[in-house]
């Protein structure tokens, strides 16, 4: 998933994980993460892949809005 995000200037924020072998709940966190984020006011969007290595990219119209 590519992020329709709008011309610059706007924030970048990166969360990055080490996954394991037990999922502990991961799965069901993420999601429901990114049902809450998407209300938060300033918020563009958002891409991520997760492998052993998860990495989240969100993005944000201001510092404010972070």
């Amino acid at each position: 998933m590519i992020a329709k995000t709008p011309q610059p200037p706007y924030y970048a924020v990166i969360f990055t994980s080490i996954r394991t072998k037990e999922d502990d709940g991961y799965s069901a966190m993420a999601g429901e993460m990114e049902r809450l984020v998407e209300k938060q006011p300033g918020f563009l969007g958002f891409e991520s892949a997760r492998t052993e290595l998860g990495i989240t990219v969100s993005y944000w119209k201001d510092l404010e809005s972070i």
